[in-house]
């Protein structure tokens, strides 16, 4: 461990970085201390996640003309967190996903995050998470169920969205199982069903899914919606209408884990600063993980 002596004064320009390792994306964001963003990286995560972590780190440090010694604390969180060799310190990803979507939405009560293999609602207040609820034990009401069921109907998943606002018809899908719905879609597409009227009515269930997850927790607003389900049109639409309130979007949805991470890095090293304590830090090496803890 490399000890860093907390000496420099709170106002000193420092850079802190947050690494969000999800299921399928791995983001980087490097911010200085007045939280401005000096550069956001995603890249797809894959199989072999624990070695991504260097490779997007190297590249936000190119965008931000940066070198690895320049970053003061390093915070990872996600899945793939603790594979994660040159990070001081692991947050989990449900308090970093709060401090992000209060660092955008300062009034934000409750937050949304709809990934890749889980769903996630946040009780936030004073921009701390104080409660949550989660499904991460069924790709129903996850991107994963979105993915499958695009790949049956033969679209790109991005093109979703678009596609669901020609609807005219709303079709109940009803197995929210992603294996039995891919059956769904299959009697539907032979029973002549438009392509826009059945993604509408899988934006729906999913939308059901996930508002019946919220509901668990008081829903009170602002509501904010994030994860790369966000990206989709079509599932903010439907979110809207299951849960009967507005949402707000960040611009960039799929930051907010690393947005959040980078901010508690900064917050924990100035405290430490402030209090005259030594933090410990990592060597500053890009290397790869070669196994997981």
């Amino acid at each position: 461990m490399k000890q860093s002596a907390s000496n420099t004064a709170p106002g000193a320009n420092l850079y802190f970085a947050g690494l969000d390792i999800g299921s399928t994306m791995t983001k980087v964001v490097l911010m200085n201390t007045t939280d401005r963003i000096l550069s956001a990286i995603k890249g797809p995560t894959g199989p072999e996640h624990r070695q991504l972590a260097n490779e997007v780190m190297r590249m936000a440090l190119e965008q931000a003309n940066l070198q690895l010694d320049d970053i003061s604390y390093i915070i990872a969180t996600g899945y793939g967190r603790v594979n994660v060799p040159f990070a001081d310190d692991q947050i989990t990803e449900l308090s970093c996903h709060a401090r992000g979507v209060s660092s955008l939405f300062p009034n934000a009560r409750t937050a949304i995050d709809i990934g890749g293999q889980d769903a996630k609602s946040m009780k936030i207040e004073k921009g701390k998470l104080v409660d949550f609820v989660m499904n991460d034990k069924c790709a129903a009401g996850t991107g994963r169920f979105l993915e499958v069921t695009a790949a049956i109907l033969g679209i790109r998943l991005e093109d979703m969205g678009d596609i669901s606002l020609k609807s005219t018809k709303k079709i109940q899908v009803s197995n929210l199982c992603t294996i039995f719905a891919q059956q769904e879609v299959v009697a539907l597409l032979s029973r002549g069903e438009k392509l826009e009227d059945i993604i509408a009515g899988l934006h729906d269930a999913l939308a059901s899914r996930v508002a019946a997850l919220v509901r668990r927790l008081k829903v009170e607003p602002d509501v904010v919606l994030t994860g790369g389900v966000a990206k989709n049109i079509g599932m903010v639409k439907a979110m809207k209408e299951n849960l009967g309130c507005e949402l707000l979007v960040p611009e960039e949805p799929l930051l907010t884990g690393a947005m959040g991470a980078a901010i508690l890095a900064k917050e924990i090293y100035i405290k430490a600063s402030a209090e005259g304590e030594t933090i410990s830090t990592k060597p500053r090496r890009l290397e790869k993980a070669t196994f997981f803890h």
